[in-house]
């Protein structure tokens, strides 16, 4: 039987079936992005970067 932590952490694609789209927060990219491809993002104490490729595609890595 899955942890309450493991089933609290749900695919993306779920979330619009829990959630009304309204009530998602939505942030442009070019705003976390500021002109840029690249960003830091801190999250629990561990860094993340977000980079936007030369195809226009965003990659988050730890």
């Amino acid at each position: 039987m899955p942890s309450a932590a493991a089933t609290d952490r749900h695919h993306p694609s779920q979330l619009p079936s829990r959630l009304p789209l309204a009530s998602i927060p939505r942030i442009a990219s070019q705003a976390l992005l500021e002109g840029g491809n690249l960003v830091m993002i801190e999250h629990a104490g561990t860094s993340y970067c977000l980079r936007m490729t030369r195809n226009n595609k965003l990659i988050l890595t730890k």
